[in-house]
């Protein structure tokens, strides 16, 4: 049976309290869930949530990390860091950290592959915007993407390696890409990746859509042949609505 990864990006939300708080009842209530599950709390709150979290079936994950293992670099959160919290996933290429922060490509390769240097499974997110989509730019967009942040990956590191696909314009708006129209950039995704690496490292990558996802509109959007999970953000702050992606097939 396909399992489906699950995620929660909590982004700047949440006291440490209140992330604990969360954090305990998810533990408990999906204590049986058959996905792969994961939440990325903010940095303040990750050593508490890790506390909560070991030895249950829900990975912590952080929202981001610096290029560098250690330095002179003010204001950033290192991979050795974050391993000794006991992190064990990286979301990379957030939307809000391509254009709100102004990450480009090549930084976050540089910081993707530092993540499989120390064992970290790295979630890429690609996507476009909507005036790229309305231009005709998506496939563009995304080939880029996709091929200059994996670069220099090699297969074997493949297997660690989440793609989120994200339209920037669904990303906390309400809107939604149409199951059919994800689902079609997923294939996309999947024929760049048999072309750079494989047919079967394309068929075995783990590819999430991102993207005012809801309980409303999970069963539909994981019932695309190319849709292996979710990376949510808002429904991702309240345990019911989380549980009820979560537990999407029960």
């Amino acid at each position: 049976m396909k399992k489906y990864y699950m995620a929660g990006n909590w982004k700047m939300h949440k006291t440490v309290s209140e992330s604990v708080a969360m954090a305990e009842e998810l533990k408990k209530v999906l204590a049986a869930c058959p996905e792969k599950l994961l939440v990325a709390p903010a940095f303040t709150s990750l050593q508490a949530v890790a506390t909560v979290l070991k030895g249950s079936n829900i990975l912590l994950g952080a929202q981001n990390m610096g290029p560098e293992e250690t330095g002179a670099h003010t204001g950033e959160v290192s991979v050795l860091m974050l391993k000794d919290l006991g992190v064990k996933a990286v979301i990379l290429g957030h939307s809000e950290r391509r254009h709100s922060y102004f990450e480009n490509d090549e930084l976050v390769n540089k910081k993707l592959l530092l993540a499989l240097k120390h064992g970290l499974e790295p979630i890429l997110c690609i996507g476009e915007t909507l005036l790229e989509r309305d231009s005709g730019k998506l496939e563009e967009v995304i080939s880029r993407q996709l091929k200059d942040g994996l670069k220099n990956v090699k297969k074997p590191d493949l297997k660690q390696v989440t793609i989120a696909y994200e339209p920037v314009w669904a990303i906390g708006t309400g809107k939604t890409a149409t199951p059919m129209d994800a689902d079609a950039v997923h294939l996309y995704i999947r024929k760049l990746l048999a072309e750079m690496y494989s047919p079967e490292h394309s068929k075995a990558m783990c590819i999430q859509y991102g993207g005012s996802v809801k309980p409303e509109n999970t069963r539909e959007l994981m019932s695309m042949p190319n849709i292996d999970g979710a990376l949510i953000g808002g429904a991702s702050l309240n345990a019911d609505s989380f549980v009820s992606i979560a537990m999407f097939r029960s």
